[in-house]
């Protein structure tokens, strides 16, 4: 018997300016996160990030988006704080690319409408929060206050996605981010929390499909910790029935 088709799990890429693999700058995906991705029957696609001059084109992300089953937005460099409404730019913020932060705006934007199955990591809980008019803190203070290179427990609200997904109360979170959700974004629930109060886990009950963005980075440990894979398990489960 022929197998049933993977899901096809959108995954844009991230500009690199290099490469071990390669010569040239490159676009780059996480192997982590796609390996979790696979591990839960996906099939994951790296998506170009067209945005020329920092404008992404709705109908021509949208019909691309069509073509998919879900989408994942993975974690990167920082959003363009204007991008959040704000004036100046703290020195720490890193990495901004005007066509990137575009085209992932987009995308969230237009995976939202179709109702795409929508997970988000990191910087891609930011985006989320960004298109729908939150704001981010562009920096939490130096160490001792930033969340990198670090694991932590996560309390997540019962009855939530979050919850539902990695059968826990309490997850245990890797972390690598100086900036997080200032205020959130309209439609969105704040479902999970660090000790700190950092909103950990956003959802959004009225959005009539399946999301869920986590500030932290579930790949890391998704090989290791049951839990985290069943992140990925539960978001292309919801991209395979389309719900």
């Amino acid at each position: 018997m022929t197998p049933a088709p993977r899901p096809l799990i959108a995954v844009p890429a991230r500009f690199s300016a290099t490469a071990s693999a390669l010569r040239y700058a490159a676009e780059v995906n996480a192997r982590a996160l796609v390996d979790a991705v696979w591990r839960a029957g996906g099939e994951p696609v790296s998506l170009h990030p067209h945005a020329p001059g920092g404008t992404a084109d709705p109908a021509a992300t949208a019909a691309r988006l069509a073509r998919f089953d879900g989408l994942l937005l993975p974690g990167g460099g920082d959003l363009s704080p204007h991008r959040y409404g704000a004036r100046e730019i703290h020195e720490s913020v890193y990495d901004v690319d005007d066509e990137q932060d575009a085209f992932d705006l987009e995308a969230a934007r237009q995976a939202l409408a179709l109702r795409l199955p929508l997970l988000a990591v990191c910087r891609g809980l930011h985006v989320v929060n960004t298109v729908l008019g939150g704001t981010l803190q562009q920096d939490m203070g130096g160490p001792g206050r930033e969340h990198r290179h670090v694991r932590h427990p996560v309390a997540l609200t019962p009855g939530s996605v979050v919850a539902a997904a990695t059968g826990t109360g309490t997850a245990t979170a890797s972390c690598y981010h100086h900036q997080r959700v200032d205020r959130p974004g309209e439609g969105l629930t704040v479902t999970a929390r660090a000790a700190d109060g950092t909103v950990e886990a956003m959802e959004a009950p009225g959005v009539g499909g399946w999301f869920l963005a986590v500030q932290w980075h579930p790949e890391d440990t998704a090989a290791e910790d049951p839990a985290q894979q069943r992140l990925f398990d539960a978001f292309v489960g919801a991209a395979r029935t389309g719900r």
